[in-house]
């Protein structure tokens, strides 16, 4: 399902963000018009680039909305009331906090399913 040719730290563009995900291009947008967490980096010509902690602020909206039943204020609420996730700083820390978001993910997923 994701892009074998880049590596897990790359930056994704929106159509490869959406096929990634199952998340159509005109909701990714939408979603960064409700979500001010949510900002992909903007180059020439508008192109979205979104880091990888973007993409995984996007799987945890899309698990809130889709999976766990939030509406869009729900959602707002929650990342609202949440404090700021600090930048890593290196690459393995990048890698640590990626293997979090995944245990996490994995971790819902499973309760859901049970």
């Amino acid at each position: 399902m994701g892009a074998p040719d880049k590596a897990a730290g790359a930056f994704r563009t929106i159509g490869e963000l959406s096929r990634e995900t199952g998340v159509a291009q005109h909701i990714l947008r939408y979603w960064e018009s409700r979500f001010p967490q949510l900002r992909p980096l903007q180059r020439a010509g508008n192109r979205r680039y979104y880091r990888p902690e973007d993409a995984a602020l996007v799987r945890r909206i899309q698990l809130l909305l889709e999976e766990q039943g939030y509406t869009i204020r729900g959602v707002q609420k929650l990342l609202a009331g949440e404090a700021p996730v600090a930048e890593p700083v290196g690459a393995d820390d990048r890698l640590s906090a990626l293997h979090r978001i995944r245990d996490t993910l994995i971790a819902a997923l499973r309760e859901g399913g049970a």
